[in-house]
């Protein structure tokens, strides 16, 4: 299985280039615009299959760092949209997209990210699972309560999209992890298991290469704005992810894994949602996220890895 471990190092390389097909070739990726939603819910379905019993129930026995890690992701992030799409003077459509990105769920590559920082593996999955589970109420009522004033938000009908999208396949997949252990031998539900990050990683890139193909047009002129409050608010979640840590005492594995937790958004979700109720200029920052935070987060693996008592 060394083939895959090669195709997953290599994820950023890949929406990378999926980006740059995407500019100059946008017919390569325009073709999967009507899939872009059920993409993601296949993805969430793929996490929802890695969750067990045991992943629940360390919520209850971590209680403090899973509830700092959710105030953080629904507190810290939609704030610094708002403040860095204001301060940017961006657009009416980019800075929604900014601001909707900030107020997704945490990213299931965080989980991935955060074993490579030597971060608490086990916490990000529960962290993951619990912000993911109340995006359905969270994201729609963030996003209306930051942008509601100067844009239609469809927070109602946002929440519903969430909840097919994310909540109804992330409880399809513990049902079917249930019935593989069940009635499938743990050597099959494992080689299973090993195969499902290669299809997250192929609806992922497939998502990036179809949004900025959808905006090749117009993307010279806007892509260095969004790629700055990308930037700018991916930078305040991890290092104000793990600011927010250290000072309610916690450890420094703890701490590390909130902050890639805050600081790495469900793009995926972002991109879905702008798609089926804005537009696909409001998708592109989610787009330009995904391409971002999956370089950024593997950077600042390797810097805590290689300073595992700092």
């Amino acid at each position: 299985m060394n083939y895959l471990r090669t195709i997953e190092r290599g994820f950023a390389l890949w929406v990378a280039v999926a980006g740059l097909v995407g500019y100059f070739i946008p017919t390569a990726f325009r073709w999967f615009a009507p899939y872009i939603v059920p993409g993601l819910g296949v993805i969430m379905l793929g996490m929802g299959v890695t969750l067990v019993p045991s992943d629940f129930s360390r919520v209850l026995r971590r209680w403090r760092a899973v509830a700092a890690g959710a105030a953080a992701q629904y507190g810290l992030m939609p704030f610094a949209g708002w403040a860095v799409s204001s301060a940017l003077g961006l657009p009416p459509e980019l800075a929604l997209g900014v601001l909707l990105v900030c107020c997704c769920p945490g990213g299931t590559a965080s989980n991935v990210i955060a074993y490579l920082a030597g971060a608490d593996v086990a916490l990000s999955i529960s962290l993951t699972a619990v912000s993911t589970l109340l995006s359905p109420l969270l994201t729609p009522v963030l996003l209306l309560l930051y942008a509601g004033a100067s844009i239609e938000v469809p927070a109602y009908a946002q929440a519903i999209t969430i909840a097919k999208i994310v909540a109804a396949p992330v409880i399809a997949g513990l049902a079917l992890r249930y019935l593989l252990d069940r009635y499938v031998s743990p050597q099959r539900t494992e080689g299973l298991l090993r195969l499902l990050p290669l299809l997250s990683i192929a609806f992922i890139v497939l998502i990036v290469g179809c949004i900025v193909a959808l905006n090749a047009d117009r993307l010279g002129a806007i892509g260095l704005a969004v790629g700055a409050a990308v930037v700018t608010t991916n930078a305040i979640g991890l290092l104000g992810g793990y600011a927010i840590a250290r000072a309610l005492a916690f450890d420094r594995a703890t701490s590390r894994t909130v902050a890639i937790e805050v600081g790495m958004q469900n793009s995926g979700l972002g991109v879905a949602l702008a798609s089926a109720h804005f537009t696909a200029a409001v998708a592109l920052p989610s787009a330009f996220y995904s391409l971002w935070h999956n370089l950024s987060g593997p950077a600042l693996a390797a810097h805590w890895q290689s300073r595992p008592g700092r």
